[in-house]
């Protein structure tokens, strides 16, 4: 079982979200709140033992100020359900994990908690294209090099898909996917799949 502390501002949005995530047997709360300010503090999730933090407050330099605090001490990965604004890129620049309109579906917000908590990251297509539009260019940069066949073997890693399914895919050879993935790895400057892949997520290269 996935557990989720629930924080929503309004009491309605919360007993929304709490049925939607009533709606997967994999999900449980096991707390809630209804705010992250001094005012009304936010129990300690890692007392409760979360698994993931599912956020539905306004997106104000206030409250990423606030999650910024969390993201520091290592709490659980959050999903942020926010209004796509200007602050949105900061919010994915701090780090958190899965970011959602909040006109997401019922499915849509199931789907990011199980992802992140599974430790993936998740960008909706609305808000990808915000963080894509306000990335700088240096970091733009990398991404830009690779090639439409790079780009497509980086999102077939991002599905997990080993070496000989992407070459059966692809209709190559495994030696060749190696070589496009060495490529990859030189371009964006990493050593692992993993660190591809999350510079992939983060540019809106990749959407899950």
């Amino acid at each position: 079982m996935i557990q989720v502390f629930v924080v929503a501002e309004s009491a309605i949005l919360r007993s929304g979200l709490e049925a939607i995530i009533g709606l997967s047997p994999e999900l449980v709360i096991i707390g809630r709140a209804d705010s992250l300010s001094a005012g009304l503090p936010l129990p300690d999730p890692r007392s409760l033992s979360a698994d993931v933090l599912l956020l539905a407050i306004e997106l104000t330099e206030t409250s990423l100020s606030d999650v910024e605090l969390l993201l520091e001490e290592s709490l659980p990965p959050i999903v942020w359900l926010i209004d796509p604004q200007e602050w949105t890129i900061e919010a994915w620049r701090l780090g958190v994990q899965g970011l959602l309109p909040t006109d997401a579906t019922a499915a849509e917000i199931v789907a990011a908690i199980e992802a992140v908590a599974a430790g993936l990251l998740v960008l909706h297509p609305d808000i990808a294209a915000i963080t894509r539009s306000a990335s700088p260019r240096s970091l733009l940069a990398p991404i830009s090099q690779l090639t439409e066949r790079e780009i497509e073997v980086l999102r077939m890693l991002a599905e997990g898909m080993a070496n000989k399914t992407i070459a059966r895919q692809l209709h190559i050879s495994e030696h060749t996917v190696k070589f496009h993935i060495s490529s990859i790895f030189t371009k964006l400057q990493v050593s692992s799949r993993t660190e591809a892949v999350t510079i992939g997520i983060r540019q809106g290269l990749i959407l899950l």
